[in-house]
C-alpha cells in the first residue's frame, strides 16, 4: 500500500512580512513633490496697478482664444505677449480645467509674464 503524502500548510506570515516591508519601502522612498505646479494670482479688488503698464486681456473660451479683442491660436499666444507685461486671464462660464490649464502651461513659457485668472461670478 502507498500511502499519500500529506500537503504541509502554508504559512501567509512570512508573505505577509514581506509584503509589509516592500510597503513601507516605497512609501518612505517615494518623492511627493508636485510636478505640474502652475502658479496662480487671483484678481482682488481694488485699484489699478500703479506700474502704469497697461495689461494684456485674454479671453479664454472652449474653442478659441481673444487677446486683446483679437482671436489668436495657443500656439501663437507666446509670440503674442510681451515680457513683464501683466496679463489678464477671464474665463467664459463653459470652459473645461483642461484648458485652462492648457492655456496656463503655454503663458508659462514666456519669462518674466505676470499672469492673473479673474475670478466669476
Amino acid at each position: 500500500m502507498r500511502r499519500q503524502a500529506r500537503r504541509k500548510r502554508l504559512s501567509m506570515t512570512s508573505l505577509i512580512d514581506v509584503i509589509f516591508l516592500l510597503l513601507l519601502f516605497f512609501m518612505l522612498s517615494s518623492t511627493f513633490t508636485r510636478f505640474g505646479e502652475i502658479d496662480l494670482t487671483s484678481a482682488s479688488g481694488g485699484g489699478a496697478g500703479a506700474s502704469g503698464n497697461a495689461p494684456l486681456f485674454l479671453q479664454v473660451s472652449t474653442q478659441s482664444l481673444g487677446l486683446n479683442g483679437r482671436e489668436i491660436g495657443l500656439d501663437a499666444l507666446p509670440g503674442a505677449l510681451n515680457e513683464g507685461k501683466p496679463v489678464l486671464v477671464s474665463l467664459r462660464p463653459d470652459v473645461s480645467s483642461q484648458r485652462l490649464v492648457d492655456v496656463l502651461v503655454t503663458l508659462k513659457s514666456v519669462p518674466n509674464l505676470s499672469v492673473t485668472v479673474l475670478e466669476g461670478t
